[in-house]
């Protein structure tokens, strides 16, 4: 059976007295938990009928698009609905960020949310909350830090939060020693509800089946690592870029919890800061690839390597510099998003600037399921530092060097015009002269003449509203 998109009519949904949060939560809880079973249903599919749900679903967001949509129509209106299907996505023109703030009014399928609408919401927003009773709306600045603002529908929010934990939830019902039990979840991610991290799990908490606690990375560490000893997590959820700190707090003993599951999530998973977790806590690590703009764009499910794409709810096209097709094993420049399951804010073949790489479906993973796999996303097109001597050089440089040393727990690069200012927070020395000297010969090995490095110690780095850590920041204007 191929899924119909639901999309409310304006006129549906009248405007009326505002409902209490708890009140409206609750149903929207009720919701989430309906669609479990379509859900799981759906990871077992067959990788022909997950290429036939997208393309209906596909047909039916380009209609909706042009028929509500005044920028898409004009976008749109060439295609043939009764033929369209993957192979006709490069007949459509590609969508920027940039071009998404600058139409929002004209691209978003329901006339009421206008930017200035959904903004004046996000600025008074201090916990979860709905706007007009029924939508969502989250705003992003992503590794780049132009600004996004993204509106989710009632059946489209429910959707996004089980595109995350669709495959725990397969996992926890699969262990007879979990399947019984109330969880306990603990997340270290943004603090504010403008943010997917955050709002999503305050909408659907579910003290029915889990207790869940929310530490907000911004915290002092000795905070965070004393919300967690208290909450005593079955399963970990946390940025990337704070897992090597908790590490460290396990070893020495202050952090004093056995999760059965750890989640990274919002940022990319790097080789050494998995293996610092799962050598701390002896679990596999499970890596989400979460945007604003899509959800779990990838989730890895913890038996085979890599991550899983949503292949029912999302197509993902991984592209070059150029906009051509990459194939399975040679990594992608950038992708193109078309979000399948959100007609009221469509994104059709909508830019972003991660870099994936396919694994072929040559090789099936453990788990059985036919929904194409990436190995892990290990960096932003944003990040590249350009110098004009030498070109692009790839974080990995420095990360390399960076992420050897167990005493550096967090880091920051800055380029500069003739090198780079390194932050780092550490938890024991650090030989800072060394480190400057081999950064220094591998960036004069790339071709940089006589670069410039400095290595800064640091108490604590500074991060985006989000909470995120922007691990390297190049020049505004390239270098």
């Amino acid at each position: 059976m191929v899924t119909t998109l639901m999309m409310t009519n304006v006129g549906d949904v009248p405007d009326r007295g505002p409902i209490p949060f708890e009140t409206r939560r609750r149903e929207h809880l009720q919701e989430m938990r309906q669609r479990v079973p379509t859900h799981l249903e759906r990871l077992a599919w067959s990788a022909e009928r997950l290429r036939a749900e997208r393309e209906a679903r596909l047909r039916e967001l380009v209609r909706i698009a042009r028929d509500r949509s005044p920028w898409h129509h004009e976008r749109l209106k060439h295609l043939d609905l009764g033929t369209l299907g993957e192979d006709d996505l490069a007949r459509i023109p590609v969508m920027t960020k940039h071009d998404l703030m600058t139409h929002f009014d004209r691209i978003v399928t329901d006339p009421r949310l206008t930017l200035n609408r959904v903004e004046a919401h996000l600025d008074v927003l201090t916990t979860d909350d709905y706007l007009l009773d029924r939508f969502h709306a989250i705003a992003s600045g992503g590794s780049s830090g132009q600004r996004g603002v993204f509106v989710y529908d009632w059946e489209s929010w429910a959707d996004c939060y089980l595109s995350c934990l669709r495959y725990t939830i397969r996992e926890q019902l699969q262990d007879p020693e979990a399947v019984h039990r109330r969880m306990r979840i603990a997340t270290v991610s943004a603090d504010h509800a403008t943010h997917m991290s955050s709002a999503l799990p305050q909408t659907f908490s579910d003290p029915e089946s889990a207790v869940a606690v929310r530490v907000p990375i911004t915290l002092p560490l000795a905070r965070i690592v004393a919300g967690l000893n208290d909450a005593e997590p079955d399963i970990l959820l946390a940025y990337a870029s704070i897992l090597p700190e908790l590490a460290h707090e396990a070893r020495t003993g202050r952090l004093r919890i056995a999760p059965r599951r750890v989640i990274s999530m919002a940022e990319p998973l790097l080789p050494e800061i998995r293996a610092v977790a799962e050598e701390t806590w002896g679990v596999p690590v499970i890596n989400w690839w979460v945007s604003s703009e899509g959800g779990a764009m990838g989730v890895s499910c913890g038996r085979g390597r890599g991550l899983h794409l949503s292949d029912d709810l999302l197509i993902v096209e991984p592209v070059d510099a150029q906009g051509r097709t990459t194939p399975p094993r040679v990594r992608s420049e950038k992708i193109y998003l078309t979000n399948l399951y959100n007609p009221l804010l469509p994104l059709i073949r909508f830019e972003i600037t991660d870099q994936v790489t396919l694994i072929p479906p040559e090789e099936p993973c453990p788990c059985g399921s036919a929904h194409r796999r990436i190995e892990d996303v290990s960096g932003r097109l944003d990040d590249l530092f350009v110098y004009p001597s030498v070109g692009a050089v790839h974080p990995h440089v420095f990360r390399s060097r960076l992420g050897r040393d167990r005493a550096i727990v967090e880091y920051q690069v800055r380029q500069t015009e003739r090198g780079a200012e390194v932050s780092i927070r550490c938890v024991s020395e650090v030989d800072t002269a060394r480190l400057r000297d081999d950064i220094r010969d591998d960036l004069t090995r790339l071709g940089l003449r006589e670069p410039e490095i400095t290595i800064v110690r640091a108490e604590r780095l500074d991060r985006q509203a989000t909470g995120k850590l922007k691990r390297f920041v190049p020049l505004a204007t390239g270098a």
